[in-house]
């Protein structure tokens, strides 16, 4: 039976066609959009992980920021965890894609916990670049959101001291002399364009400050940006799937509303709301880098309950980049984690 929301859409959606028969809702799909190399990557470190060693699999945070991948995977076996303590002497340990700190580190091996690193290879890249800084006698200036786990775990892979900064005015309110010795690194889910003024501020302040290449910035964020901006100028209404909580997810929404655009963040398809498709005819859809694509179709079957809908690809980026999983686990049959770019059959 179809819920009041729904049935009340269905009434608008038909209202609008009257007399035009071939009308439909129109969806434009994002690409890329989803899953990304290090998303992929995670999720199958953890599957597999099940797979050779059984259940259960001790898992340090959420693998990823997204609740309906974290319960396929408890489903299966995994037990989330926040702290070690939590995890029975000797038992299977997975790190998250997020990263972790030394500490942490330390605390496992201490322990003698058989480790499995499922830390994004990108987010590693930065911990790297944040050691060789600081054996230059650099302070570290961090660009990224405060209690992020990515931002947490980077900070305690750092022997230097480390600023955070998340805009602008931060750089400003920084209480070091404008010639202190510095090098900046950014979290990965901050593209090339949300970093650009942050950077050009350090730059402008600072005499003595380096970073890396702006090609080292995170190529997932930078490009499900790019489409969605394409997509912004060709739609009226923009969907973003993804966790409320997911830093990326959260900034493609952003855009849209930067776009000018009505632009909703949805975990699934439950969450649309037919009262956002008023004098609505395209849709523009797309989905966070640790939102699977099943979650988009689920977004375009809610969509058709309420009328005819017609789905269609915007041109993009093709991503073919994928990531080496540890070597224990390379021989194990593997999941079907990686979500296709496919658009959802009529």
């Amino acid at each position: 039976m179809p819920t009041d929301r729904e049935r009340s859409g269905r009434v608008w959606f038909w209202r609008l066609l009257g007399d035009r028969k071939d009308y439909s809702l129109q969806v434009i799909l994002a690409k890329p959009r989803g899953f990304c190399a290090g998303v992929v990557r995670a999720i199958e470190i953890v599957e597999r992980a099940i797979d050779l060693y059984g259940a259960p699999v001790y898992v340090r945070h959420e693998i990823v920021h997204n609740r309906h991948v974290v319960n396929k995977l408890r489903q299966k076996g995994a037990v989330f965890v926040e702290e070690l303590s939590e995890v029975p002497d000797g038992a299977r340990t997975v790190f998250s894609a997020h990263g972790v700190s030394r500490e942490i580190e330390n605390e496992a091996a201490a322990r003698g916990l058989p480790v499995l690193d499922a830390t994004c290879p990108l987010v590693t890249k930065v911990h790297i670049q944040g050691r060789r800084y600081a054996t230059q006698g650099r302070s570290i200036v961090l660009i990224g959101h405060e209690g992020h786990a990515e931002v947490e775990g980077t900070i305690g892979q750092v022997d230097a001291p480390v600023y955070l900064v998340s805009t602008e005015a931060d750089v400003a309110a920084l209480d070091l002399p404008d010639d202190a010795p510095l090098a900046y690194i950014t979290q990965t889910t901050l593209s090339v364009d949300d970093t650009r003024g942050i950077i050009a501020a350090l730059s402008e302040r600072f005499s003595d400050i380096v970073g890396p290449d702006v090609s080292d910035i995170c190529y997932a964020t930078q490009n499900r940006q790019t489409a969605v901006r394409d997509l912004c100028r060709v739609v009226d209404l923009l969907l973003v799937v993804g966790a409320e909580y997911s830093s990326n997810s959260s900034r493609l929404r952003e855009i849209g509303v930067d776009s000018g655009l009505p632009s909703y963040l949805v975990a699934d398809g439950d969450a649309v709301d037919p009262a956002w498709l008023v004098g609505i005819e395209t849709i523009g859809l797309t989905a966070g880098a640790s939102a699977p694509d099943e979650l988009v179709d689920s977004v375009i079957a809610a969509l058709r309950k309420i009328g005819p809908v017609t789905v269609s690809q915007l041109d993009g980026i093709e991503e073919t980049l994928e990531f080496s999983l540890p070597s224990e686990l390379r021989n194990v049959t593997p999941p079907a984690a990686k979500a296709s770019m496919q658009i959802p059959a009529e």
